[in-house]
């Protein structure tokens, strides 16, 4: 249950003159009214900022980052603060204070107390703050430093010390930069619960661990119990389990079931199952409640090919940095929600999506698109001697230990990634990745582990064992811009596939920076030409499971500007930072369609009478190319008085072989011009393809069925 301050607290103020025994965890929301300001001296500490609140701050609403506007490249210390109330009932509760994420080391006070703190930009944490409050008014102060360093994650690229910038490749936005919130519990709690699943035949095995913390003074013993909930909302199965804890101590409990007739979770066709937790009292009481969605699906390289449920696919998408003039990193749902619809409607079935871990926004919308990702932390450019730091090592291990538990139980992430562009290649490198691989290997056995490597594709081409020590190749391939000429990646190709003959490949960067051109317009032809070549030579190896295209958007950065910028927007998306479509963006969105339409009129004596339709999904041999079930075909003919003549839709059950449909309408007479448009749209609704078609009228001959010459995709 998620309420705002004031309503939670009115809430609370009723239910807690008894005790809180039988009510489960109270979510309460702290996203509004902080007070920030920076600190350029760092002197805030010092003036006891944490137990007062300084002159000039300004009135802000989280998420937030100050890097927007007049601090727009500020680097350093800042600070927020918030007052609230709590009722005397209150404090006999275990209180709890939530980040969504703060970029990027913080520490955090509560009525001048310091309660804990957080490294890293893009995870959450929870800091226990039930000592510190009191009856009446209590004041919270965070003290946030964005700078970077050889050991920060993101940190300094050391890689490009030659090139007098070591500064990572996206703006260093700080701040509170997702939401915060309390949760109110008593006696118990679940932390989290991870959900696997095996499927065997016509059944599915699923499991779920569920962390249980006691939050009381003394032992308690408890009964955990699971619903699952089916894509239609049908309850189907249960299960439960008794747990005790000492006090202050935590516990797991394992609930499995098995499901009868699955519903498979596909590319492009979501199928999502929920399971419903809740913790109880030995009186049968709801201490706490947790519901997760998963899918169930079985991803599997074999043969240098990326199978789903059996099927052999091969996918497409772009890449997104959390990045907008108007939020920055401080992202609402609904730009998220805006800019993921976009991807998909230019058929984006797989992506990195970028370096850091990502907003729930976004892995909830991957989850319910059938989007397949792989997600990263920040380790960007780093050298062998970064990368070979212990300090270095333990934060890049406890950011991926903090993502796969935050996250692990989306089904759209089949693999996680431990660096990109860095020096893996060298003997530290390569100890770097295999402690990584080794610690995924061993919190989350069901997924696959990679990283992302610039110097495969970087002249004079040779081996890197690392490359055999990780489960698949990704390649950063810039050929047209920084991996050298167009021309060369067919011959790289080549190369990759005799050094690696075991290994599937994903293309994880390709792309064409605007910075190789004299200006934007001659940058985005290039662009467009680019795309178009690098794909149809990835599209000839099948080796080649995948390819992501960098970038979606123009992002904010100090690196790859145009000449004489020191700050600024990289020319590098499909569309700018505003969202406006450069030409590249329609090329890149019929490029990718997975499958085809074509149609033909249908005439007689008496005009226009009809069309008949062929939709047909492409070949495994096709990049992208996967199974396509459940897809409806979307018609509708308009004359040349703009009247509808007739509109209907097809059913497409099965799209592994041509579709052939029919539509028809009274005649429309001999001298009529008739416009046809054709879409066919994934069960989710989201447009995969279609045609529109214009007819003018001619002598037809005998022929009744003629081929359309004016179809547009």
């Amino acid at each position: 249950m998620k309420l705002t301050l004031r309503h939670a607290l009115a809430l609370l103020s009723s239910m807690l003159l008894w005790s809180m025994a039988g009510h489960a965890q109270v979510r309460i929301d702290m996203d509004h009214d902080w007070r920030f300001r920076t600190d350029a001296t760092d002197a805030g500490i010092a003036a006891d900022w944490p137990r007062a609140t300084p002159a000039e701050t300004r009135l802000v609403d989280v998420p937030h980052t100050w890097n927007i506007g007049k601090d727009d490249d500020y680097e350093g210390v800042a600070w927020y603060f918030k007052s609230f109330t709590v009722p005397a009932s209150m404090l006999a509760s275990h209180v709890e204070l939530h980040f969504g994420a703060t970029f990027y080391r913080s520490r955090v006070w509560v009525n001048g107390t310091e309660v804990g703190g957080h490294e890293g930009g893009h995870t959450a944490y929870a800091l226990d703050i039930g000592r510190q409050l009191r009856a009446g008014e209590n004041r919270i102060a965070v003290r946030l430093d964005n700078r970077p360093g050889e050991a920060t994650i993101p940190g300094y690229a050391m890689r490009q010390l030659a090139s007098g910038s070591v500064w990572y490749d996206w703006w260093h936005y700080g701040g509170i930069v997702r939401d915060v919130w309390l949760t109110v519990s008593d006696h118990a709690l679940i932390r989290r619960q991870r959900i696997a699943s095996k499927l065997g035949g016509d059944a599915a095995s699923v499991s779920s661990q569920v962390f249980v913390e006691n939050v009381d003074g003394a032992d308690g013993s408890y009964s955990v119990t699971a619903s699952i909930v089916d894509p239609d909302g049908k309850t189907v199965a249960q299960a439960q389990q008794n747990v005790s804890a000492k006090a202050g101590q935590a516990a797991t409990a394992t609930l499995a079931v098995t499901l009868p007739h699955p519903q498979l979770w596909n590319v492009g066709d979501a199928r999502l199952y929920q399971w419903v937790t809740e913790l109880h009292a030995a009186d049968g009481s709801v201490l706490d409640s947790r519901s997760d969605t998963f899918g169930l699906r079985d991803i599997a390289i074999r043969d240098r090919r990326l199978y789903v449920n059996g099927k052999p696919v091969r996918l497409s998408g772009v890449s997104r940095h959390e990045d907008s003039p108007w939020e920055g990193l401080a992202e609402s749902a609904g730009t998220i929600r805006r800019d993921w619809s976009d991807m998909a409607a230019l058929h984006t079935t797989l992506t990195r999506p970028v370096h850091y871990p990502q907003n729930d926004e976004v892995l909830d919308f991957a989850d319910r698109h059938g989007i397949l990702l792989v997600p990263e932390i920040p380790v960007w450019q780093f050298s062998e001697a970064q990368l070979k730091n212990p300090r270095l090592l333990a934060l890049a291990k406890h950011m991926m230990r903090e993502m796969i538990e935050q996250d692990g139980n989306h089904a759209s992430i089949f693999a996680w990634s431990v660096c990109n562009e860095s020096d893996a290649s060298l003997p530290g490198g390569r100890a770097y990745v295999d402690a990584m691989a080794a610690l995924i290997r061993d919190i989350d056995p069901g997924r696959y582990v990679t990283y992302a490597d610039a110097d495969i594709s970087s002249k004079p081409w040779k081996e890197a064992p690392v490359m055999h020590d990780v489960d698949f190749i990704m390649a950063n391939a810039y050929f047209g811009s920084w991996s050298g000429s167009g021309n060369d990646v067919e011959a790289w190709l080549d190369f990759v596939d005799r050094t690696y003959p075991d290994k599937m490949v994903i293309i994880s960067e390709f792309g064409y920076p605007g910075v190789f051109s004299h200006d934007s317009v001659s940058a985005d032809k290039a662009r467009s030409d680019n795309l178009l070549q690098q794909m149809d030579a990835f599209q000839k190896r099948s080796f080649i499971a995948g390819a992501i295209f960098w970038t979606y958007q123009d992002y904010k950065s100090h690196r790859n500007l145009w000449p004489g910028q020191t700050e600024g927007y990289v020319d590098h998306g499909l569309v700018d930072e505003n969202r406006q479509r450069r030409p590249s963006y329609g090329i890149y969105e019929a490029r990718n369609q997975a499958l085809s339409v074509t149609t033909q009129w249908r005439v007689d004596a008496g005009g226009l009478r009809g069309f008949q339709a062929t939709v047909s999904g492409y070949p495994a041999t096709h990049l992208p190319s996967y199974p396509m079930l459940g897809y409806v075909a979307h018609w509708r003919a308009i004359d040349d008085r703009g009247q509808e003549l007739a509109h209907g839709d097809e059913a497409l059950r099965d799209l592994s072989q041509p579709i052939r449909f029919e539509g028809a309408w009274q005649a429309a007479g001999k001298g009529a011009a008739v416009h046809l448009a054709v879409d066919v749209t994934r069960p989710d609704g989201v447009r995969a393809g279609g045609v529109v078609s214009d007819y003018h009228p001619l002598n037809i001959g005998s022929d009744p069925f003629l081929p359309n010459k004016d179809e547009q995709p």
